[in-house]
């Protein structure tokens, strides 16, 4: 039951020569970490979801406020005051029930990074502040972990790959965090809601690609504006 179940579901993947049924069994295998269930983490999860990734982890320590639902659309107004993890985990559950979800109702510190981290493959970083991002590198570096990262603003975003197969991390682009002060977020800023849709799906696109062993970013950083749909690639 399970064959026809997994045929009927990804066929229009599987049917590109690229990824076939071979390709579709990485996918399932693969256990990929969430970091944020918010902006970025909503595109994500319903992607790599849906595109039948064996075992999704999502770490979060928000709840739902009025103010996310213009961008992160997983939740709907009827969730307002619920966690975000164990709200995203019933929602993608219900988009593919064919797959293990994990919520990690806590917030990532230098306490819990390592234990949870772990029991992962690929990390997705989809978090809005650089203590997080800079811890979840150190840690990926530390045990050897991929990571996808991705970050938003106003009408940009960027995208790189980093700690894959021996290639460089997000140190090597930008040894040290900027002052919190000069480190501008969507909450002080704003942004457009389909900006991080955008970016989301293409951190999604990308993890697909490493896990099915497809040519992926090795030290690029894309920068990508929205107001003029220009493209950057930066080696590094």
């Amino acid at each position: 039951m399970s064959i026809i179940q997994d045929f009927l579901r990804y066929n229009r993947q599987t049917m590109l020569p690229e990824i076939g049924d071979e390709g579709q069994g990485k996918l399932k295998k693969a256990r990929v970490l969430v970091i944020g269930a918010g902006g970025l983490g909503c595109p994500i999860l319903q992607y790599i979801a849906t595109a039948g990734v064996g075992t999704i982890g999502i770490v979060d320590f928000d709840i739902i406020e009025i103010h996310n639902l213009h961008r992160q659309i997983l939740y709907n107004e009827d969730q307002v005051g619920l966690p975000k993890t164990t709200t995203a985990k019933a929602m993608v559950e219900k988009l593919n029930p064919l797959i293990e979800v994990i919520a990690f109702d806590e917030k990532l510190t230098l306490d819990n990074a390592s234990r949870i981290i772990s029991q992962f493959d690929i990390v997705i970083d989809g978090s809005d502040n650089f203590s997080t991002r800079y811890l979840v590198n150190d840690t990926c570096v530390a045990l050897g972990k991929t990571l996808v990262y991705g970050s938003i603003l106003g009408f940009e975003g960027q995208l790189a790959v980093f700690n894959h197969q021996g290639s460089k991390n997000l140190r090597d682009l930008f040894p040290e965090p900027p002052n919190p002060k000069d480190a501008p977020n969507c909450s002080f800023n704003g942004v457009l809601g389909t900006l991080p849709g955008m970016i989301g799906t293409m951190m999604a696109h990308e993890t697909l690609k490493l896990i099915i062993g497809l040519p992926n970013l090795r030290n690029e950083l894309v920068l990508f504006k929205t107001l003029d749909w220009s493209f950057t690639k930066l080696k590094f």
